[in-house]
């Protein structure tokens, strides 16, 4: 088998031409590490801006309306 006939990594194939990605490593002391990674498209940042103000929108309405006498 040649290294041409091993397919590449799915990690390696993206999902879509503009999608962002981050990841982070985090160190606390000797015996604990955290690692994470995360990926995006333009889509989903336009998704979660509507979805946080129709969410700010609902409290808004339904919170009680004080009135100083």
């Amino acid at each position: 088998m040649t290294d041409a006939a091993i397919p590449p990594a799915a990690d390696d194939i993206p999902t879509h031409p503009e999608e962002m990605k981050a990841t982070y490593n985090l160190r606390v002391g000797k015996s604990i590490s955290l690692q994470g990674s995360a990926r995006i498209t333009p889509a989903g940042v336009v998704t979660i801006g509507v979805t946080t103000l129709l969410v700010a929108l609902a409290f808004a309405a339904l919170a009680p309306r004080r009135r100083r006498h």
